[in-house]
């Protein structure tokens, strides 16, 4: 009887010590996997936004979209947080309460965009286009202004700027 128990014991151990690995390696799996599927995601609503130029509350935090042409896109309520649009055409675009939180509008076009509401926490605007853009009641603090073309735009307190 001590021969059976001590290989119940034994087989008992062998497996619970299996199964606990298992599930270790498939728990250290399961954020990789997610970041995974939403960098997919991401990147068919980048693919979206860049083909009809309407991606209204998407997730594109962290896309790079340098150099892209977005002039009258549709990106209201979007997520665009420390996203990379420096050099991008987004005049006359629609950027209504979207998250640009830290992103880089390094000599964006945005002339008459409308950025009602935006957060642009912390965002490079430096050199970018702004003239006859509506900041009104738009979040800027802590926004690089260095440079900026300001022409007939309206500013986060309603006052028209014009620089």
């Amino acid at each position: 009887m001590n021969g059976l128990t001590s290989q119940t014991l034994k087989f008992w151990s062998v497996t619970a010590t299996f199964v606990t690995l298992v599930a270790g390696f498939s728990l250290n799996q399961i954020p990789e996997a997610i970041a995974q599927a939403q960098t997919q995601a991401q990147s068919s609503e980048v693919q979206k936004l860049l083909k009809t130029k309407q991606c209204p509350g998407c997730n594109l935090s962290g896309a790079n979209l340098q150099n892209a042409d977005l002039d009258e896109a549709n990106l209201q309520g979007a997520n665009l947080q420390n996203a990379n649009l420096q050099n991008a055409d987004l005049e006359e675009a629609n950027l209504q309460g979207a998250n640009l939180q830290g992103a880089n509008l390094i000599r964006a076009d945005l002339e008459k965009a409308n950025l009602q509401s935006a957060n642009l926490q912390q965002v490079s605007l430096q050199r970018a286009d702004i003239e006859g853009a509506n900041l009104t009641k738009a979040n800027i603090t802590g926004a690089n202004l260095q440079q900026a073309e300001f022409e007939n735009t309206v500013m986060p307190d309603g006052t028209v700027r014009n620089r």
